[in-house]
Formats: structure tokens, sequence, C-alpha cells
């Protein structure tokens, strides 16, 4: 296991300060979907006073449709139709690509919605499930992406950030075909670093091409489950990162590689044994997202993973 990326938030540069924890092997990945350009650039500006030379990783928060500015969260009753205005998404032509019939999730696939109309003014969804529907929640429709821009307005102004700053890495979301990836080369400068990220179905059918535009993928589980499927997710990794290695790309793995330590001290089982499964598959690092952004065990979350890693290598020099 070469790196670790840690996603900084209010725990990780707050609560425990980077000095406490770094490590030359840690990338610190700031979220762009969270907050403003401005807010994102004081997170640089953070970072840099914690740990001057850190490697920075701005993972761009892509063309997902968000939900945005609900003051109140809408309540969810399964049977019962709402209404978004679209003023309250973060692209505001996403009616445009909608048709009565169409299947909605939402909030990482906890939620399932049924498009029933749609106007300039707001869309109207049949809800499937029971909950609340806040600000900065994914709404995703599977084969609508063709005709919607790869970046958004904000995915800018943040690669202009990243070239300011002469950051690392930039994470590239939503991926589908490999002129994505030549889009944004054509403006961020050659020294910063691409990581496209694995999470679409059409990434995965174009992977040969894709690899041979990038040194780093990140499979990002969550999202992908939501447009595959999420009984497929094992079968899909495994061919991935059996994919990039043989292309000679570096892999990381992303989502809820130890989530359960977000509230408490210590990993399941089953996510020790994914974490082996991971690091005995050949994989460059894996990420950490809300254990360390919002988590309760930021320290216990990395010593863990630092563990598993010496147990892996302790392992390999025995066999």
């Amino acid at each position: 296991m070469k790196r670790f990326i840690l996603t900084v938030g209010p725990s990780l540069m707050n609560t425990v300060k980077l000095n406490e924890i770094h490590n030359e092997k840690y990338i610190y990945r700031i979220n762009g979907a969270h907050g403003s350009v401005r807010d994102i650039e004081e997170y640089i500006l953070e970072i840099r006073r914690q740990v001057p030379g850190a490697d920075i990783l701005m993972d761009l928060p892509g063309n997902k449709v968000r939900t945005k500015d609900i003051e109140i969260p809408i309540t969810l009753e399964k049977g019962k139709e709402f209404e978004i205005p679209c003023n309250n998404f973060n692209y505001q032509e996403f009616y445009k690509h909608l048709e009565p019939g169409m299947t909605a999730w939402a909030n990482d696939s906890t939620f399932e919605f049924e498009v029933k109309k749609t106007d300039p003014e707001k869309i109207t969804f049949l809800s499937k499930s029971e909950g609340a529907l806040i600000s900065n929640k994914g709404v995703h429709i599977r084969g609508i992406h063709d005709d919607i821009p790869f970046l958004f307005e904000k995915d800018r102004s943040l690669i202009d950030l990243a070239n300011q700053y002469h950051l690392s890495f930039v994470g590239l979301s939503f991926v589908r075909k490999p002129e994505n990836i030549i889009e944004v080369k054509n403006i961020l400068d050659s020294n910063v670093e691409i990581i496209s990220k694995v999470e679409t179905l059409e990434a995965v059918e174009n992977l040969n091409e894709i690899l041979q535009e990038v040194k780093y993928i990140l499979v990002d589980r969550g999202d992908l489950s939501t447009d595959i499927g999420i009984e497929k997710i094992p079968r899909y990794q495994k061919f991935i990162i059996q994919k990039a290695l043989y292309y000679g790309v570096n892999v990381f793995l992303a989502t809820q590689v130890l989530k359960n330590m977000e509230e408490k001290p210590i990993p399941t089982i089953a996510e020790i044994d994914d974490l082996y499964q991971i690091y005995t598959s050949g994989v460059y690092g894996v990420q950490m997202s809300e254990e360390t952004a919002v988590g309760k065990y930021i320290k216990e979350c990395i010593n863990i993973l630092e563990k598993m890693c010496d147990e892996v290598e302790k392992e390999t020099l025995v066999l």
C-alpha cells in the first residue's frame, strides 16, 4: 500500500490537526462538492498552514446533479408526489433531460423517485421512499448524460484554484469517455496529476481508452453502484483493478472502507476482511471519506489502515 487519501473536513483538520497525524504517504482530499469556491480556497490555505508542502487532492464535484439551497428539508412519503423547483438544482436545465416514467435515485441510492412532470419552473416526482431530502444530495437518472456538459461552472473554478496553488492532484468525477479527460488536460497545468474516477457504467465500458490517458484512477464504489446495481460491485471492482494493473495504472479504492469507524473506535470484522482483500488485490491506495471528514475516531481509523498494511507486508515476507 503506497498512499492513503484522507478527506479533510470538520473532524480532520479542525478537531484533529493534520500535523498530529501527518505522514508523507498521506494525500489530503478536499471534496469540491461541499462549500463555495471561496470556502474551498480556505481549505487549501489551512492545509498548507498546518502541513506546508502537503500533497492535496482537489476532488471536483463533476456533472452530478445535486439539490441546493433547500432551506427546509423536503418530507418524502411513499406513494406521495412532491415538487423540487428547478433553481434548487445545481444544474437548472436538468428538467430538459427528463421524461415522465424515468426513475431517479437520490442520496446515494437510499431514495427512489419516479418522474411525473417537468417544466422550466419545477420537477414533480412520485416518491417510492420515506425520509427527508436536503441540500447537496445527488439525484441520478441513468442514461441522460450524453447531452449534459462534463464540466459545470464550479468545476472550472476549482481547476483554476488547482492551477493557482499548484496542487498535486485533481480528481475527475463522472468520467465517461477519454474525451472528458482530454478536455481537462487542455485547461489543467501539466504538473497537476489527474485521478480519473471510475464511477459510471460508461467509464467501465471505455476503460481501455481511459487507462491510456492517466496514471491514476479511483474506483468509487458508491456512485458506481448507483449506475450498475450494488450486487455487481465485487465483480466490477475486480475487473477494473485487474485491467488497470495490466496497463500499469495506479488504482485507489473508495467508499465505506471503514464505515463503522465514523461512529465507533473499531471496525467490523467484515470491514477488516474487505480491507485485507483490497490490500492484497494490488491497489495503490485507499480513500477515507466520511471516516476522516466527519468521523469521531480519526486517529484510530488511520491506525487500522497502517496496522493492516504492516500485517499484509509481514505475510508477504513470510510467504
